[in-house]
């Protein structure tokens, strides 16, 4: 007999082999009609499979957050099922779970077009409403390769003759439709519910590489319920509505070229962006200890094979040759550079922490089809810091982090923020010791920020070839999760670069390291940033923060006026007297997303006053030019000049 513990505890016995189907059954016939699959000692399995050991079982129904992977794994398989019914000769290969959704990749000689998914939707409800059983068979690697090639499936056959001989081969059937997958699976086509779209297409090569063929890649999403489905939808369109590339262009903020792919041109409204980002995180950072300072672009391979880079993490690095057969790289990190200036001179321990700041460029491959806007980029400008310090200094320094992690984020309007402990990859430098007295430091911010109500995780085998970190994942205006900020404890790199410090015992010691970045990259977080105001930036961090537009040309005297006081007093603002209808006007500044316009014409000429009219409003405020500009100035003042 084996013996299957349920969630609250309770234990019964049963023989060997039997279902977890048979075991809900024999609770209650409603449980094993509501049940799509099982968890076995917190794994997910078919609830057809037997049990043969000694085992916690957890059942899990079509609500149940676990059973969202299983719906679109299912859902998958419906779509090609659905493909291949209606487009006879379509080759099927793999259909993953991904983010968000699934997709199925096919071989046919006329690609997929998004004109083709109200037919296939149509068909993959028909085989939903079937509600077919899904199967599981093991099956020989000899029967599974006669089986695909008699059905033309080249890319199936491939697959079973890279499928490792210690690992069954397993068949899952819909009916009398099969594909080869490693399961697991719902007990029917039926429970996958309405609650499904196809989203686009697009071309794929087969293994990713551009010299196999080209695929048909069907994108698809689904939900256990209609109304998610209709939130995650209306999601989507939103944020097409925020793309930044879009607002970026209609702003006037960057473009991006061929000549250099994955780099920002920034436009002078743009660039006005960046630098006030930089000016406020300077000022953050100044008041918290830190040291700014500027490391070189471009250094020799020594250092990069010092640090580990090299080693590890060669193939994202640009490279070059000079003709006397040195070998550079740009720089991927700041980090080796900042241990370079700690090394100059003597450190003692009354030195540390010593905190170095610098807004580094780095330079990193990214694929060419990874490239997303400013968002994923080949160049970049970090806020990146490193904290020299001792073991006992590193609690209350990764706090001090932490604190002023928290605050920048809430001066932006992000709230909702989520911190996860990564731990050791299995690409890493360092000795199992250091990683664990790391992973234990961490450890105990990470228990600490749960004690203060902050929600937390664990991300395992994230962290970087160097060192654990915590990750500062914050959710914009529309739901979505961005990773931004981090804290990294590095026992590694000071070692290697042979940095130390004079301790109070008048030995050397090697300092640890810490790794923070706050915005993470600059270009990133202008980003999110545009797409989480939708452009519709607060009037601080506003490139433009004013137009002054004329109604007639006899006030653009005193609307050069009105802009010369605004300028003296640090506002950003600018002139259209343009020989234009002020509705014309108002529309084109609209869609700049400039966030105030100052409308003047002949009555506020004479009265010295102006007419305010704001970003998203159909309403106007008179006010004389005074009263104005003290409200403008004192509502453009950044945050943290506020507080101070």
């Amino acid at each position: 007999m084996i013996s299957v513990t349920f969630p609250d505890g309770a234990q019964r016995q049963f023989a060997p082999g039997i279902s977890g189907f048979e075991i809900a059954k024999s609770i209650s016939p409603s449980l094993a009609k509501r049940t799509v699959a099982m968890a076995l000692d917190g794994q997910l399995a078919d609830l057809a499979d037997p049990i043969d050991r000694d085992a916690k079982i957890e059942f899990v129904g079509r609500e149940d957050p676990r059973a969202l992977e299983l719906i679109r794994h299912d859902c998958a398989h419906v779509l090609a099922e659905a493909v291949q019914a209606l487009y006879p000769g379509t080759q099927v290969t793999i259909g993953p779970v991904i983010e968000n959704g699934f997709y199925y990749d096919f071989f046919r000689e006329t690609p997929f077009t998004p004109d083709d998914f109200e037919a296939i939707e149509k068909k993959m409800r028909e085989i939903i409403a079937r509600d077919a059983a899904f199967t599981k068979e093991v099956w020989t690697r000899a029967e599974a390769i006669s089986f695909f090639e008699k059905k033309g499936e080249a890319f199936k056959v491939e697959l079973v003759e890279t499928i490792p001989a210690d690992q069954d081969l397993k068949i899952y059937k819909q009916g009398d439709w099969l594909d080869l997958c490693r399961g697991p699976h719902m007990t029917s086509t039926g429970k996958i519910g309405p609650a499904f779209k196809l989203m686009k297409v697009a071309g794929a090569y087969w293994r990713g590489d551009s010299t196999k063929p080209m695929l048909s890649r069907i994108y698809g999403t689904a939900f256990a319920k209609q109304e998610d489905l209709d939130a995650y939808l209306k999601q989507i369109e939103e944020a097409e509505r925020r793309d930044h590339r879009r607002l970026g262009r209609e702003m006037d903020l960057f473009h991006f070229q061929e000549e250099g792919p994955g780099t920002v041109f920034w436009h002078p409204k743009g660039w006005t962006l960046f630098q006030t980002l930089i000016s406020y995180m300077r000022r953050r950072q100044q008041e918290t200890g830190y040291i700014e300072v500027n490391t070189p672009q471009i250094l020799d391979r020594a250092l990069w094979e010092t640090s580990g880079h090299w080693q590890t993490y060669r193939e994202n690095m640009f490279v070059t040759q000079t003709e006397d057969d040195r070998v550079f790289a740009l720089k991927p990190m700041n980090c080796p550079g900042h241990v370079q200036i700690f090394k100059n001179g003597l450190k003692s321990y009354r030195d540390l922490p010593m905190k170095i700041c610098e807004f580094g460029i780095v330079h990193r491959y990214e694929p060419s089809g990874a490239l997303h806007g400013v968002m994923r980029v080949r160049a970049f400008t970090q806020d990146d810091a490193h904290i020299f310090c001792t073991e006992d200094q590193i609690m209350d320094e990764a706090m001090m982090v932490n604190d002023l992690i928290m605050s920048i984020y809430k001066d932006f309007g992000f709230e909702d923020v989520v911190v996860k402990l990564s731990t050791r990859p299995e690409k890493r430098v360092g000795a199992d010791e250091a990683w664990d007295k790391a992973e234990a430091a961490l450890g105990k911010v990470l228990e600490t920020l749960a004690g203060r109500g902050m929600k937390t995780g664990i991300n395992p085998g994230e962290g970087a070839f160097y060192g654990p970190k915590l990750e500062y994942t914050l959710r914009d205006a529309i739901g979505r999760e961005w990773q931004c900020g981090t804290t990294q404890v590095d026992f590694n790199l000071p070692s290697r670069f042979g940095a130390f410090y004079i301790g109070a015992d008048s030995d050397k010691t090697t300092p640890v390291m810490i790794h923070r970045a706050m915005f993470g990259s600059l270009e990133r977080f202008t980003g999110i940033l545009i797409e989480h105001y939708a452009g519709h930036m607060p009037l601080w961090l506003s490139p433009l923060q004013i137009v002054v537009a004329t109604i007639t040309q006899e006030a653009d005297d005193y609307a050069m006026e009105v802009v010369a006081a605004a300028r003296k007093r640090g506002l950003r603002v600018e002139a259209d007297l343009r020989n234009e209808k002020i509705n014309y006007k108002v529309r084109e500044h609209s869609l700049a997303k400039v966030p105030v316009m100052l409308v003047v014409g002949r009555k506020e000429a004479a009265e010295k006053a102006v007419s305010i009219r704001r970003l998203g409003s159909q309403a106007q405020t008179s006010m004389t030019l005074e009263e104005a500009l003290a409200a403008l100035c004192s509502e453009a003042e950044a945050p943290d000049l506020k507080r101070s």
